[in-house]
């Protein structure tokens, strides 16, 4: 049977940002782009000119971010080195932006690392996730991460601050500045938003200590990026990493299920982050029939009318139940019906071939200060 497609019910930028080609939207977006790339010079040149101070936390920070709008893999990412962190004995704290939640007027703390402390409307899909994810790392979220930062320090004495999507929060000192680079697709059609992803010119990867090449596999796509970054950047130390599946869970039961289950199952997916597709092709190497698929945009908020059309979506391809992202799961939990025969699954951070190299960056880095 032929997969089903619901168009999302926003624009999915992504598409837009990796297509090269010419639309009748180009000129005005193309427009909008030159304005944008100047607005970042000029705040590039305040911060590099010393018109704007950095500010610096009282340990060490570690900022994991990158050029592009999303679908790197930050969350994992973060995840990931803060396990690490806690795991060496560090009193670690996640600081978030916290998008997608209530506006803040003062720093809230999502989790004190033993209790989640908030629900995901109010923090954010992704801060909330990290809050459940590691156990002992509280998360903290504001706007500004060098207030939430010193809170942290205050209400947990935090040693190390790991800065989530903290590439372009040029306001914060850091340490470590780690920018993630899909492997696979690393800048897109090459243009500044809206016309592309790109958050800043390709050229301030130069201001990072280390770029990770995330969703790494051997292939041209990946090989072309790094023999890039290499030629571009021949100073920079480059590490690989993948996001691969680790578990299936179901929310109606109690036990998880390995990412192996999903073959042959025919299954409803969807999926509101920066690069839906991504989740469909990580189903079908799985070897699930993905039966029908609908994209949504980045951090949908969704509403009780969008789970009922998912529910029919389901019963319309014959699927045997619905599959979406843990991210997802998060902003639908609440509003999601007792008995709805739903999975998410749960992607890790994993270093391919260098991790400890990494790592041992990290301590050098520690040691020094």
């Amino acid at each position: 049977m032929k997969a089903v497609g619901l168009q999302a019910k926003k624009p999915v930028w992504s598409s837009i940002h990796d297509d090269a080609s010419l639309r009748m939207s180009t000129p005005f977006l193309a427009f909008l782009s030159l304005v944008y790339r100047g607005g970042i010079y000029l705040r590039l040149k305040a911060y590099r000119r010393k018109l704007i101070r950095e500010q610096a936390l009282p340990g060490f920070v570690i900022s994991v971010g990158n050029l592009t709008a999303g679908g790197t893999g930050k969350t994992p990412a973060v995840i990931t080195l803060a396990k690490w962190a806690v795991g060496q004995g560090y009193r670690t704290a996640i600081l978030s932006r916290g998008y997608g939640g209530r506006k803040q007027k003062r720093p809230l703390a999502v989790s004190d690392g033993s209790s989640i402390l908030e629900d995901a409307s109010v923090t954010g899909d992704e801060p909330y996730l990290m809050a459940g994810a590691v156990p002992g790392v509280p998360v903290v979220v504001f706007k500004n991460r060098y207030r939430a930062g010193l809170c942290a320090k205050k209400w947990f004495g935090t040693d190390i601050f790991l800065l989530d999507d903290g590439y372009q929060h040029l306001h914060l000192e850091r340490d470590l500045n780690i920018a993630l680079v899909d492997a696979n697709n690393p800048f897109g059609n090459g243009h500044l938003l809206p016309w592309g992803p790109l958050r800043e010119p390709i050229g301030e990867l130069k201001r990072a200590d280390a770029v990770v090449l995330t969703r790494y596999k051997q292939g041209d796509a990946a090989g072309g990026t790094e023999a890039f970054l290499t030629k571009r950047f021949p100073k920079m130390p480059l590490f690989q990493a993948n996001h691969r599946p680790k578990e299936v869970i179901f929310t109606n039961a109690s036990e998880p299920r390995p990412p192996e289950f999903l073959r042959f199952k025919r299954v409803a997916a969807f999926a509101g982050i920066a690069h839906p597709e991504v989740f469909k092709k990580t189903l079908e190497n799985l070897g699930a029939e993905v039966v029908a698929f609908r994209e949504f945009s980045d951090h949908h908020p969704y509403t009780s009318g969008d789970i009922r059309s998912l529910i029919q979506m389901k019963r319309d391809a014959g699927a045997s139940f619905l599959l979406t992202t843990e991210k997802d799961w998060v902003r639908i939990s609440d509003i999601s019906p007792a008995g709805l025969d739903l999975a998410y699954l749960i992607i890790e951070f994993a270093f391919s071939t260098n991790g400890e190299r990494f790592f041992q960056m990290i301590r050098d880095g520690l040691e020094k200060r």
